[in-house]
């Protein structure tokens, strides 16, 4: 929580710098505000800057229906390469992670952690499978073993693999391999789509 606090605080220019152009770039909301499960089931509201258009579900739905391949990329992982629902600033933010900067705010309050597994959403649940009370023990992450290992490059599977992983073998050091491997990995881009 003391860390969060002061990342908020040194990074204060560069939040109040997007928050603006966001706002400028369609006039819709700066953030982004989705229910995600955290420790022990508990739903929490995960923060994010908006990088998507405000009718984003309804282009999505449209975009599956017309791209059948796509529909199957999407299924497999929840995610696009090519994402028809990104504004024009939105690519630029999700690259850099600069998007999930917000959840500084969830550190601090206490639903998430620094480091620990992906947060996601109920429907997600199931592709735990039994490691799903892995996932239980510990407070998302605002980064994790499944950012600095390629992010998006990595299935579905294999992330799950990861969290496990990072449950059964928690140690604070590790945890600070991980924030000191987060750096390189958000230059690199890869995986970041």
């Amino acid at each position: 929580m003391a860390v969060s606090g002061a990342a908020i605080v040194l990074l204060s220019p560069i939040l109040a710098t997007v928050a603006i152009v966001i706002k400028l770039c369609d006039g819709g909301p700066i953030f982004f505000m989705h229910q995600r499960i955290g420790f022990g089931g508990q739903p929490f509201t995960c923060l994010k800057f908006r990088t998507m258009s405000v009718d984003a579900e309804a282009r999505l739905r449209e975009y599956l229906l017309a791209n059948p391949l796509t529909a199957e990329e999407w299924n497999a992982s929840q995610k696009l390469k090519k994402d028809p629902r990104l504004t024009a600033i939105g690519g630029s933010l999700r690259r850099s992670s600069i998007d999930e900067l917000p959840q500084l705010f969830n550190v601090l309050r206490g639903d998430m952690s620094l480091v620990g597994p992906r947060p996601v959403v109920a429907d997600e649940m199931a592709r735990y499978g039994r490691d799903v009370s892995y996932y239980l023990s510990a407070r998302p992450g605002l980064t994790g073993a499944w950012q600095v290992s390629g992010r998006n490059d990595v299935s579905y599977a294999e992330r799950v693999r990861l969290d496990v992983e990072y449950c059964e073998t928690w140690s604070p050091m590790k945890d600070v391999l991980i924030m000191l491997r987060t750096i390189p990995a958000l230059f690199s881009g890869r995986g970041s789509y």
